[in-house]
Parts: structure tokens; C-alpha cells; sequence
């Protein structure tokens, strides 16, 4: 029941915020009724807390099944882009819970001591793979861990929670497979590029570029 729950309450958080969300849709879609709701989980916003702790627990567990300490440094690296990548694509919930987050300037998350303690050990093991890298002189320099994973995150996070937007702003569909399958490969280029110090290797995109619009001349009277 109380799996049933937390997902049901993933749901409704991430399509209305906390704000909108009802605890009477959640007891519905879990098949519940709200006493139940309230001795499983508590009240709505332990219940909204317990489906972020949720959240982070899991892309945690799936981070730590990428087994990164047994690859060379620059295929771990490339892993991470991809697993995080494609992580955000199939869990769309995931990211409207981070941006619902945020927007409460992390009030709920900073109730949590469980999320605290799942970072620790990814951490680490990002610092392992660059302190390899730099010994084994694949990378020029050993960035701070928690620095790395950022970057990489906000290279996929920002591309996909703007893609609406940024698909009329340039007039491209941001979403379909060859612009997502690009978009690994120029993540995983720079990312690589930066800490190898080596030139970003250039992809073919197959796509002609129209030339420079130039200024009309200046007439003289």
C-alpha cells in the first residue's frame, strides 16, 4: 500500500506541484482513502518529502549499478554522461520534482538527513574516477567531483526542462531521437574535451548552416 502510494503521490506532485497536487487524486489513483494515506505516510507534506527521498534514492541506486571503478576513466566518464542522460529522458517526473523543489528554495529537502547520506558514496566515487585519470594521465586535471557532476547534470537538465522554449527560439525539435542523440555526443564530447585537454572532436551533423546574414550597405547621401 504504501508503494502505491508513493507512486501515485510521484505522480500527482510532479504534474501539480505541491501546491496543486490533492491528496483526495492520490488515495484514488493508489487505491486508498485518506486515513489510510495519512497512517502510511503522514500528512501531505511528509508525503511529498517522502516521494523526493524516493526519487534521489532511486537514480542513487542506478548510479551505483554503472560499476565505473572497473573502466578505464574516460569510458566511466562517458557512462555517466549517458546514464544521466537518458535517466532524465525516462523519468520526466524526476526533473518536475527537482524544478517544483527549487522553486520552494529546497524547504522540503532540507528536512532530510537521507539524502545527505546517498551523495556521499557517488561522490567518492567521481572523485576515484578522476584521481585515476589524472594518475594514469588521461585528464589534465583533477576538477572537484561534486563540481563534474553538476556540470554534466545541468548540460542534460537545462536542454530538456527548456526544450519547449528553446525548440521555438531556434526552430529545431529538440525532442526527436537525432537531436537527443546529438546532444549526448556533444555533452560527452566537452565534457571529455575539458578534462583531457584535448580539442573537442567535431560531428557531422548533416545539416547545411545558413550563411551569415550580412548588414545592408550603408547609404551616403
Amino acid at each position: 500500500m504504501r508503494l502505491r502510494i508513493l507512486e501515485a503521490a510521484k505522480q500527482e506532485f510532479a504534474a501539480h506541484g505541491i501546491g496543486g497536487a490533492r491528496v483526495d487524486r492520490i488515495a484514488q489513483k493508489a487505491g486508498a482513502n485518506k486515513r489510510m494515506l495519512y497512517y502510511h505516510v503522514g500528512n501531505k507534506e511528509d508525503l511529498y518529502l517522502a516521494v523526493l527521498e524516493g526519487a534521489y534514492e532511486k537514480i542513487r541506486a542506478e548510479e551505483r549499478e554503472l560499476d565505473l571503478e572497473h573502466l578505464d576513466p574516460p569510458q566511466a566518464i562517458e557512462r555517466l554522461i549517458d546514464f544521466t542522460w537518458n535517466y532524465f529522458i525516462r523519468n520526466p517526473e524526476f526533473l518536475a520534482l527537482l524544478n517544483t523543489e527549487n522553486l520552494a528554495q529546497a524547504k522540503h529537502l532540507k528536512r532530510s538527513t537521507r539524502v545527505k547520506l546517498m551523495h556521499s558514496p557517488f561522490v567518492e566515487m567521481i572523485r576515484d574516477v578522476v584521481q585515476r585519470g589524472v594518475k594514469s594521465g588521461d585528464f589534465r586535471v583533477a576538477v572537484d567531483p561534486v563540481q563534474l557532476y553538476i556540470s554534466i547534470a545541468a548540460l542534460g537538465f537545462f536542454y530538456l526542462s527548456n526544450s519547449a522554449t528553446l525548440s521555438v527560439i531556434f526552430g529545431r525539435d529538440l525532442l526527436g531521437k537525432e537531436a537527443k542523440d546529438e546532444r549526448l555526443q556533444h555533452m560527452v564530447g566537452l565534457v571529455l574535451a575539458a578534462l583531457t585537454g584535448e580539442a573537442m572532436p567535431s560531428f557531422e551533423r548533416g545539416r547545411e548552416f545558413p550563411e551569415k546574414v550580412q548588414p545592408p550597405e550603408r547609404r551616403t547621401a
